[in-house]
């Protein structure tokens, strides 16, 4: 548990046994950073600080959705940051926030083994140096609050354009009918991008309309805080139309691909068929001139026998065999000609 103080002075680093009399300052913000809220920690949330215990368990434990809570003296939010894991999976990097009238606790939620725990505190170690290189000075918890917000707003930003640059990739190979790419892993690649696109649309507008509630029923909030509230409701609604508008352009040549990939298929399967045509005319062909050619090799196959016949050995028996030869190649040629084989 980090306990840091900001003041007129600048930031100061305190410990957790302080926390009882930092709270009695009006003239500061007490920023309370708690990396994974163990028993120990929860313990304090409790006593000393006095939050409900539904949401302190909140905090303990992961929530898969954003919330927000509005109570008499401090508001709780339970936002997600996207992480791209392996295999086109998006890992949800909870951060609970409790802002009260001089102080805010920033608890970083439950993490997937497989994620950095580095990962968790990006965005408020990117505030915290800030505050200490002097570039910013929250003079309200809100203020504070959301300046982490607002990192973690421009990170998925930043995500975006980098699934965005990935995305005009894949639509290169898929334009470059020469680029030799194995069709099923292109398809595959472009899935995956869609898919952390969907999810990290899935987040952010989570959160939108988890800070836009806020802003409904903040009548409690002073007229900046409600501000701030209303600014980061509508940058997450930014985020999510610009996730949106890249998961359709990914959608789209997705059905591009598909697309021409079908086209290609039909017309390499017409080609097919006309082949088979071509070729199946052409053993008409050849089948019926085997036919005809077969009968004269029948008939002087047959005479050609050491075995008498009518006529055998005389011109009238040679004329009588011609003649046979002659009629049944003229009987099967018609009769090809009229099935149309010839």
């Amino acid at each position: 548990m980090d306990v840091h103080v900001i003041d007129a002075d600048g930031l100061t680093k305190h410990t957790p046994d302080e926390l009882p009399a930092l709270l009695t300052r009006a003239d500061a913000v007490v920023w309370v950073d708690i990396p994974l809220c163990e028993t120990q920690h929860a313990d304090v949330l409790t006593r000393v600080f006095g939050f409900a215990e539904l949401a302190v368990r909140g905090c303990v434990e992961r929530n898969h959705i954003s919330q927000g809570h509005l109570y008499d003296d401090h508001l709780f939010t339970v936002l997600h940051a996207p992480e791209l894991g392996r295999g086109g999976h998006v890992h949800y990097v909870e951060l609970d926030q409790f802002v009260g009238p001089n102080y805010v606790v920033t608890v970083h939620g439950p993490l997937n083994p497989v994620v950095d725990r580095a990962v968790a505190q990006i965005d408020t170690d990117h505030v915290l140096a800030r505050i200490k290189a002097g570039t910013l000075h929250p003079r309200t918890p809100m203020a504070l609050s959301a300046a982490i917000v607002s990192a973690m707003i421009r990170r998925e930003i930043d995500l975006v354009a980098k699934l965005a640059r990935e995305s005009g990739r894949l639509e290169q190979q898929v334009t470059d009918e020469d680029h030799d790419d194995d069709p099923e892993a292109l398809l595959e690649q472009l899935f995956e991008v869609g898919h952390q696109l969907l999810a990290i649309r899935t987040i952010v507008t989570h959160s939108a309309e988890t800070y836009r509630n806020l802003a409904r029923r903040g009548t409690r909030l002073a007229e900046a805080d409600a501000g701030l509230v209303v600014d980061l409701a509508d940058r997450f609604d930014m985020v999510r139309s610009m996730a949106e508008g890249q998961r359709e352009f990914v959608h789209g040549v997705i059905e591009f691909f598909q697309t021409r990939t079908s086209t290609h298929l039909a017309v390499a399967a017409q080609e097919l068929a006309d082949t088979s045509a071509k070729q199946n005319d052409q053993m008409q062909r050849i089948t019926a001139w085997v036919a005809i050619i077969a009968v004269p090799t029948a008939v002087t196959g047959w005479f050609g026998q050491n075995v008498p016949y009518p006529g055998y050995g005389t011109t009238a028996g040679f004329v009588a065999s011609t003649v046979i030869i002659v009629v049944a190649a003229l009987a099967l040629y018609v009769l090809f000609r009229w099935k149309r084989w010839l």
